[in-house]
């Protein structure tokens, strides 16, 4: 018998489970307040809608035998991006939607073998509305989120901020045959690939210098307008930059603008951001988003309602983000429950009812199954099993 949990997965003890809990609801009660519906996307769906039309790879699908080509979700965008252009297309736009649930990833260990990743993920999608105005909503709410976590300053949290539209405009000029190269060497930042690219000499220094553009939104912004000009979507994209700038700089989320930025997944065309934190030795990735108006379209057609923008945390990375800082300190010093114990077998039936009073009262309480001599022997029980005191009830 395996005494292992399966490569790639991990146990999670009763304070992991109530501190994943915890994190959920905080981010969950601030989706709420914004206006968002909890919904329940399935952790099994067709290979074709996880592939997302080629923007996830085959390679990190977790595939499941069955008559069909069947798999585990990596991430829940496409399924609610599914059910949203599906079941609920009679709903009225936008529609702002939230989900928490586990997401699986397949990828190689080090000696070559699948592995199977289980992440604890919780975020929202806004469906149906094409304006910038999306783009801006979803980032005071990431922001709100953020703030209900209660991150440290230390943590030094930085939202990193792309576009791909502008990128794509950037590379307009760039021969077409060559511009997927540019870009992959742009998103890798690969100089040496770039360097490779057969491009005059003028354009291959622009997108060298394009590699290293990045820094604070104002400044990266003024480059851009110098090589583009003040084309709309420069200007839409400026003016809701600026409008986190005020609510990110009371965090301490320190803003920053990378043309070249590419998420994990490719299922973004348009705004795109990731929110890093410093961990106590690397830097941790907490959340991630943007906007995928053609996700949507391969599920519906009608263009009033093929868009979409969303983020997701990783709930349990800004678990072990906090906890390896010790902020969760007091959280492993809450008080347990009473412990209701009778000094004789036959005094069961009344540690029962007295259970069954402090439970009525909002207290939590377990029971002593055995009998405790004296209250010194249930109090001695009750700190060995992390219990707030002992209930102890005479003969």
């Amino acid at each position: 018998m395996a005494l292992q949990p399966a490569a790639g997965a991990r146990d999670l003890n009763p304070g992991q489970v109530d501190s994943n809990r915890r994190l959920c609801d905080l981010l969950a009660n601030v989706y709420r307040l914004w206006g968002y519906q909890e919904v329940a996307p399935p952790t099994i769906e067709r290979l074709d809608s996880l592939e997302a039309g080629g923007a996830i790879a085959e390679r990190e699908l977790v595939r499941l035998v069955a008559d069909e080509p069947l798999g585990l979700r990596p991430e829940l965008t496409a399924p609610i991006a599914r059910a949203a252009s599906t079941r609920m297309l009679s709903r009225p736009r936008p529609l702002r939607l939230w989900a928490s649930g586990t997401t699986f990833r397949s990828f190689s260990g080090d000696g070559g073998g699948q592995r199977i990743s289980e992440q604890l993920q919780s975020g929202v999608e806004l469906l149906g509305e094409p304006s910038p105005a999306a783009d801006t909503e979803l980032l005071h709410l990431l922001l709100a989120a953020v703030a209900s976590l209660g991150l440290p300053p230390r943590h030094q949290p930085t939202l990193l901020v792309g576009h791909h539209g502008l990128l794509s405009a950037l590379l307009s000029q760039v021969p077409e045959e060559q511009r997927s190269a540019a870009r992959h060497a742009l998103t890798d930042f690969d100089p040496l690939a770039l360097a490779a690219l057969a491009l005059p000499d003028s354009q291959r220094q622009r997108l060298m210098a394009l590699i290293g553009l990045r820094g604070q939104p104002v400044q990266v912004l003024y480059h851009l307008e110098q090589w583009l000009g003040p084309v709309p979507l420069l200007e839409s994209f400026a003016a809701t930059l600026a409008s986190v700038q005020e609510p990110a700089s009371a965090l301490g989320v320190r803003v920053q603008l990378d043309p070249t930025f590419q998420p994990h997944f490719d299922l973004y065309d348009g705004l795109v951001f990731k929110l890093v934190c410093q961990g106590a030795e690397a830097p941790v990735a907490i959340a991630s988003g943007g906007r995928y108006d053609a996700l949507v379209g391969r599920f519906c057609a009608g263009s009033s309602v093929a868009a979409g923008t969303g983020f997701g945390f990783d709930v349990e990375a800004i678990r072990d983000l906090l906890e390896s800082e010790g902020a969760a300190a007091a959280e492993d010093q809450a008080p347990g429950p009473w412990l209701v114990a009778s000094a004789t077998a036959a005094g069961l039936a009344q540690s029962l009812s007295r259970m069954a009073e402090l439970h009525r009262e909002g207290e939590p309480a377990e029971l002593c199954t055995h009998p405790c001599a004296d209250q010194a022997s249930a109090e001695q029980m009750a700190a060995e099993r992390g219990c707030r005191g002992a209930v102890w009830l005479a003969a």
